[in-house]
């Protein structure tokens, strides 16, 4: 076979200097652990996902200490307390190229390097591993630095988390086996984030926030193997069995086949169907009262394999399941909502009370099929508004609730543009824009708004299956964003919304608790707290932002999980920002909703005074925690 040793990869310099011993190599290791394995993080490709680069990270930098005595090459340390140690240089070359190497795709014919191939150790069973989330500037990063090619994502982070001069990386990335050298030092200079930001939890795959795997699936593979052992020793009894013994469905478990539940549910004839006129005369508005739409309502063979493998999904069948959704089959026949054609794919959604479901395959096979879940107890009329229908070229197309009159799409992001309007065929919109995660920073939140005979409301694509309704106002009382002041409201705030993507999120209101005057200037910044809301109750997601005149976002202040600020138990916030007036300098401002009266700041910055807003001059960097008091002597901490 052909070596992989190719453009954009040259042979490493032969350039060497002096001779470093393992224990010299393992010292410099060991005590730069954690900047060794933020270095692989960041340089690895984003394609592997954030646990698989938090175990590749490890296992490359474990790999990384030499079997012997090793010429090191002519390449500066640099890092705080190692500068000129070539144990750290020598340690810091080789997780950089095979950082470079593990990036490489696998080809056909080729043999592949070792750090192309999935780590053996470190391995952890049941569990996932992620670092820390960080904000949204973070989350832009990372995003850029997953469009750059691997040497100029090398060259970007040793600038900056290595303080290294262009000289210094250029001569690692020669070293490391770069071609094209100066390519990468030019592609590096797109990015501008600050290089503070490398320095982000976000960005540490030493500490981390460990999440379960699939229990559900990992709980039936534990007692498919238990009963496969023992049904090796009754095959010739199975086998015995009539030909038909087992039911009509191969995709259904033999124990399951004699259900009358389980039959009932893989049964394309039982399923439910809604009269198109139900929701004008029904008690309840929500999915229940959907019509079976789409031009497939009527192929059995596409109904059963969607029923199939909802049931029981085969290997090669994609599944997810927002946060909170269990991912067993129907109990019964469920309710039919579309089934029909959508761009190159042939999809089914389904409703069983509990959880909506969309199955979708290729139009020219079965090969790639795809389950999604999503929960939607307790919908109403406003959470039921819209299931997502498809996905295609970042674009997204919705079917709507047969109560929809019109559809429009709108920037959030600069609500004074307009709206397009949105054509409905058999309740299915044409394309529109997704928000999904791009290249390079938010400048646009395009978000569905509904019009109905009750009203309009706005809908933001979180790449779920149900997209997340866009409120705004004080807490217990919220109203649907459809006037020009609550889309003002909104508007800096919109790209906030990719934090909380992906978490099962039902709500999101936004509530503008506080204005303060900025010190040194003539103008008003603006407070405001968002709270997602989740359908599984659990899991909501508080950020206290902070928008001065004249920026095109906010900046996060603060922000919290599971907690009841901001939220109708809670009806109250307080939060806090180091700012710079200018040439003034550095402030520390703060503020609470209306009903406190009093607002401490200890730590690294001291100061109070009476009233909901506080602001006190401080140090650059410094930290300090926020006490408000209330009028009934009750008192409440800062978020953090």
């Amino acid at each position: 076979m052909q070596s992989q040793d190719a453009a954009p990869f040259a042979a490493p310099s032969s350039s060497s200097g002096p001779v470093v011993d393992v224990e010299q190599a393992e010292a410099a290791l060991v005590e730069h652990y954690a900047r060794l394995v933020r270095l692989a993080y960041l340089v690895l490709p984003a394609r592997m996902g954030r646990s698989g680069r938090v175990f590749r990270a490890h296992c490359l930098v474990q790999r990384a200490l030499p079997r012997g005595r090793t010429r090191a090459p002519l390449i500066p340390a640099r890092p705080a307390g190692r500068d000129g140690d070539p144990g750290y240089a020598l340690v810091r070359l080789q997780v950089v190229r095979t950082a470079l190497e593990a990036g490489r795709p696998l080809r056909r014919g080729v043999w592949p390097k070792r750090a192309q191939l999935p780590p053996l150790l470190p391995r952890v069973w049941g569990l996932k591993l992620f670092p820390r989330p960080g904000g949204a500037d973070e989350l832009a990063l990372d995003q850029r630095l997953s469009a750059l090619s691997g040497p100029a994502r090398a060259a970007h982070v040793l600038r900056g988390v290595e303080r290294l001069p262009d000289g210094d990386v250029r001569t690692v990335l020669t070293a490391a086996g770069v071609a094209d050298v100066d390519g990468a030092l030019v592609e590096a200079d797109g990015i501008r984030a600050p290089y503070r930001l490398l320095d982000s939890p976000e960005f540490d795959p030493c500490s981390l926030t460990a999440r379960p795997t699939d229990l559900l699936r990992r709980r039936r593979r534990l007692k498919a193997a238990l009963v496969g052992g023992a049904a090796l020793a009754v095959c010739g009894t199975l086998l015995g069995l009539p030909e038909n013994g087992w039911g009509g469905d191969g995709a259904a478990g033999p124990s399951d086949a004699r259900n009358p539940a389980v039959r009932a549910a893989l049964d394309p004839g039982r399923l439910t169907r809604v009269s198109p006129a139900a929701w004008k005369t029904s008690a309840r508005t929500d999915f229940s009262v959907w019509p079976a739409r789409g031009d497939r309502t009527g192929d059995r063979a596409l109904l059963r394999r969607a029923l199939a493998v909802w049931t029981r999904p085969g290997q090669g069948v994609r599944v997810s399941a927002t946060p909170g959704t269990p991912s067993g089959g129907p109990a019964g026949p469920p309710q039919l909502l579309y089934a029909g054609r959508v761009d190159t794919a042939r999809v089914v959604i389904l409703y069983d009370g509990l959880r909506v479901v969309r199955y979708a395959e290729p139009e020219d096979g079965t090969e790639g099929a795809a389950l999604d879940l999503a929960r939607a107890d307790g919908a109403g009329r406003a959470g039921s508004g819209a299931v997502v229908l498809s996905r295609a070229d970042g674009n997204v197309r919705y079917l709507t609730a047969p109560w929809v009159r019109e559809a429009d799409e709108l920037d959030l992001r600069e609500p004074g543009s307009g709206a397009m309007a949105l054509t409905l065929v058999d309740g299915v919109t044409s394309p529109l824009a997704s928000p999904a995660p791009r290249e390079g920073p938010c400048t646009s939140w395009n978000v569905l708004r509904l019009t109905d005979g009750t009203g309009s409301r706005l809908l933001t694509d979180l790449g779920e299956l149900v997209p997340a309704r866009l409120t705004a106002g004080a807490p217990g009382s919220p109203k649907d964003v459809s006037g020009a002041k609550a889309l003002r409201t909104w508007a800096p705030y919109a790209c906030s919304l990719s934090a909380v993507r992906s978490a099962g999120v039902r709500s999101v209101n936004a509530w503008a608790f506080a204005e303060q005057p900025l010190p040194g200037v003539r103008q008003d910044a603006e407070w405001v707290c968002t709270r997602a809301e989740t359908w599984r109750g659990g899991g909501a997601r508080v950020l206290a932002q902070f928008h001065t005149p004249g920026a095109p976002s906010a900046a996060v202040a603060a922000k919290a999980e599971d907690v009841p600020a901001c939220g109708e138990r809670e009806p109250r916030v307080l939060a806090g920002v180091l700012w710079k007036s200018g040439a003034d300098g550095w402030y520390l401002l703060a503020a609470g909703s209306r009903d406190i009266a009093s607002v401490r700041a200890t730590g690294g910055v001291e100061g109070s005074a009476r009233g909901h807003l506080l602001t006190v001059r401080a140090e650059k960097g410094a930290r300090a925690d926020l006490e408000g008091g209330r009028e009934n002597g009750r008192t409440i901490s800062g978020l953090r």
